[in-house]
């Protein structure tokens, strides 16, 4: 009884570690098989240039610290753009009113704006008036199919066909540069004038 006794426990110390190892690999297919697939990996979805928000029939003013106007933006429609952040206007009047009293008002049949309206472009019958508040200073206009308006810099660009009227002064030119500090305007391609005498 003894010697058989002596016996199992010499095979079972030679085989218990194969019989073990077998069970072992028996399991991990087991969980291999029966684990969880792992998420396939999702791309990084990037914004498309979709409307995130817009209103209709708008108007939005701006005023500073003590309650004054500052600017002032209405339209049939406006549109957000969030991949560009720029903003969309149909039928668009823009009215800025400087520190100085002088008065910007701009139109267009369609603008685009970047996010805190300190470039503006403007398409189809654009027009930008600005009116000074100084005495016998005259009153600048600019006229063309497009227009592109730098508020901070009051500046004023075309590369298409313009026409300017400075008091009862007019230019026609194929593109142009204006800059209201400096009072210079860049006129290329088929300039033309009317000047009228001062009286």
């Amino acid at each position: 009884m003894k010697s058989r006794v002596r016996r199992f426990m010499d095979l079972s110390s030679i085989y218990l570690p194969v019989i073990l190892m077998g069970l072992l690999a028996l399991g991990t297919w087991w969980l291999v098989r029966n684990a969880p697939k792992p998420q396939s990996v999702r791309e990084t979805v990037v914004p498309g240039h979709e409307v995130d928000y817009y209103m209709n029939d708008f108007s939005v003013r701006s005023f500073d610290g003590t309650g004054v106007l500052t600017s002032e933006i209405q339209g049939k429609k406006m549109r957000h753009f969030m991949d560009t952040d720029t903003l969309e206007i149909d039928t668009a009047t823009m009215r800025a009113i400087r520190l100085d009293g002088s008065v910007t008002v701009a139109t267009a049949n369609r603008a685009l704006s970047n996010a805190d309206g300190s470039e503006v472009q403007l398409f189809g019958n654009a027009k930008v008036v600005r009116t000074s508040n100084k005495p016998g200073a005259p009153q600048m206009e600019f006229r063309g199919e497009f227009l592109h308006a730098f508020v901070n810099e009051e500046r004023v660009s075309s590369n298409k066909p313009v026409e300017i009227i400075r008091g009862q002064d007019r230019f026609t030119a194929d593109s142009m540069v204006f800059n209201n500090i400096t009072q210079v305007a860049e006129l290329k391609g088929r300039v033309k004038g009317v000047l009228q005498p001062a009286r």
